[in-house]
């Protein structure tokens, strides 16, 4: 059975509506599936059950039992995948940039999910959610790099556990703009919904949940910064949202202030790395993939500015 997700009102959320809190703080539901959780008392505030029209107030502990997924015809599609690894319970595979993750508005085929579904077969973990099976973590569509696929529910709840606690490690390599003043740091700034645009996430946003993220300098060049960045959490746009707080955007991400540069189609950032313990065998599992083309070409003309 599910756990339930606490999180508590930040001032800025004080006020609002129960249900309105909820959709916000998980973009996966809608606003009447939201309600339905409440009128349904799978959400509590301080630990009872209210209305869904319930005012917030700061400090407020609210729980959501978010439900089980259900099982969608989803069309399996003969893409081919980078595979780094391969077991009968975990599929580790090298996404390339451009090419979205699961099923969504505007993205209803084409997939990761629907090459996995095609290479898998019937041997893919349900719990991910209706339109993600298999799919533990997620990476945007321009971000490049590893990506971790669970095959049965043992494996999928193992590896979720993992993320929860930390051990299940993610390593990113990324140019940003400009030139940060120090070589390491540690951003801890907790992001949520925009507030602005509900497309975007950012730092203190609606329902903002706790993220860090840890970078290393690689490499310095004129007006750029490569940098190697550490999850501690995994918040959806984390590292974009990170580097951008601190004004140092991602390069290429328009979306979060990285400008567009003309050698780039979307953010210069890739999932280079990433550990966990199998879930069957209990040993440690490392995997490493090299940087894309579009990464070493960017960085080279950056190189050739020196």
């Amino acid at each position: 059975m599910n756990e339930r997700e606490i999180i508590e009102v930040a001032a800025l959320d004080a006020g609002k509506r129960l249900d309105a809190f909820v959709a916000e703080a998980f973009p996966e539901l809608s606003r009447s599936r939201a309600q339905s959780l409440c009128e349904s008392g799978d959400v509590t505030v301080n630990g009872k059950t209210v209305k869904k029209n319930h005012k917030l107030l700061e400090g407020d502990s609210v729980a959501v039992l978010l439900p089980e997924p259900e099982s969608v015809e989803i069309v399996p599609q003969d893409i081919p995948l980078n595979i780094v690894y391969e077991d009968d319970s975990v599929l580790v595979i090298d996404k390339p940039k451009g090419m979205v993750v699961h099923p969504a508005p505007g993205h209803p085929d084409g997939t990761i999910v629907n090459a996995v579904l095609f290479h898998c077969g019937e041997r893919l973990s349900g719990i991910g959610g209706e339109i993600r099976p298999g799919i533990v973590h997620r990476i945007d569509k321009d971000t490049s790099g590893l990506l971790i696929i669970a095959k049965n529910d043992h494996a999928h709840r193992c590896l979720t556990e993992q993320l929860k606690d930390r051990s299940l490690s993610r390593v990113y390599d990324a140019i940003v703009r400009g030139s940060l003043k120090d070589d390491e740091g540690r951003i801890d700034a907790p992001i949520g919904r925009s507030l602005r645009d509900r497309k975007k996430m950012a730092v203190n946003g609606a329902a903002p949940r706790e993220a860090a993220t840890r970078y290393e300098v690689v490499s310095r060049y004129p007006g750029y910064t490569r940098v190697r960045c550490h999850l501690e959490t995994g918040r959806t746009h984390q590292i974009r949202v990170h580097m951008a707080s601190i004004g140092h955007p991602v390069a290429g991400d328009e979306v979060y202030g990285g400008g567009r540069e003309k050698e780039l189609e979307g953010q210069c950032l890739h999932a280079g790395s990433i550990r966990f313990i199998h879930p069957d065998t209990g040993e440690p599992m490392s995997f490493s993939c090299p940087l894309p083309a579009y990464f070493t070409a960017f960085e080279e003309r950056l190189k050739g500015t020196l």
